[in-house]
């Protein structure tokens, strides 16, 4: 190897060093603490080699619970607050005037602490001995019945996660997508209103491929992002997520090891290693999909 190369390694070592302990390392050794039965952290000692930890987190009825709870907010979250997110960002690429106080004013949720927004929707959606709360307030007008969100049935509790949700991730991907609409070449549109072409058809034939690649960027974040949402939940539910069924794969992680139920890191480490499998197995799906449906110029 010739001066150079060993100059771009050592560039490279503080960074390899950087992920090989705090990535790669922790990921091995929870791998290894997945197949250990019965471990125990005082002592340091387990009493078997197995795949018991795995049997039991698939058994668990509160790890089905959360598996749920995360693939809704996926299914749901991901595509509408990206859709929204592209409306939006298509409206304000056509607005001159005081579009960047728009931008500004959609980005504000984005550097909010989400506590305090989880509280701000507690207030809006959580009924109290002195008020039903603005959004029950909302549909009276309508002469709806009053709903509990937050202590109620399970699908308002997930109509409210999922509004959060939304609500916290769209800021970001308005950003992203105003960025990529304004780097789009305007030769494309011009050559396309000279030969008479609708604006829908431009948004789809000329806009939709050139912009895909963050489009795709965008949906592989928010699945990684909403397979690892837990805070969200905390936020709205209080921290026993169990006792309100809204758990999260990474709330029961968390619970494993320092909850009401804690003291399982066996029982946790199987449980994260079943969320890599999942997390990764959809991502290398959306690469094998975006070969052919993005468009990379």
């Amino acid at each position: 190897m010739d001066k150079k190369g060993w100059k771009g390694w050592l560039y490279l070592l503080p960074a390899i060093l950087f992920l090989g302990f705090f990535m790669v390392y922790p990921l091995i050794d929870v791998f290894i603490y997945s197949f250990e039965e019965g471990y125990n952290s005082a002592s340091q000692t387990y009493f078997g080699v197995g795949v018991y930890n795995y049997s039991y987190v698939l058994r668990d009825p509160y790890f089905l619970q959360a598996v749920k709870n995360t693939f809704l907010l996926v299914i749901i979250t991901v595509p509408l607050s990206t859709g929204i997110a592209l409306l939006i960002s298509v409206g304000l690429s056509s607005i001159k005037p005081l579009r960047e106080l728009y931008q500004t004013i959609y980005f504000l949720p984005y550097v909010t602490n989400t506590l305090a927004v989880g509280l701000v929707f507690m207030i809006l959606f959580k009924k109290t001995p002195y008020t039903d709360g603005l959004v029950n307030l909302v549909i009276h007008w309508f002469g709806g019945p009053s709903i509990d969100f937050i202590d109620g049935p399970y699908w308002a509790k997930m109509f409210v996660l999922c509004f959060y949700t939304i609500w916290v991730v769209m800021p970001f991907k308005i950003l992203i997508l105003t960025s990529a609409l304004a780097s789009v070449n305007q030769d494309y549109y011009k050559a396309a209103k000279v030969d008479g072409t609708s604006s829908f058809r431009i948004f789809r034939k000329i806009t939709l491929p050139l912009i895909s690649p963050m489009i795709f960027y965008l949906v592989i974040t928010g699945f990684i992002g909403a397979f690892k949402a837990y805070s969200d939940a905390v936020a709205l539910f209080g921290t026993d997520l169990n006792a309100a069924g809204m758990n999260t794969i990474v709330g029961y992680v968390y619970d494993m090891l320092y909850g009401n139920s804690g003291g399982y890191p066996s029982y946790a480490s199987a449980a994260a290693i079943l969320l890599f499998a999942i997390v990764l197995t959809i991502t290398c799906i959306n690469l094998l999909v975006s070969r052919k449906k993005v468009y990379y110029s």
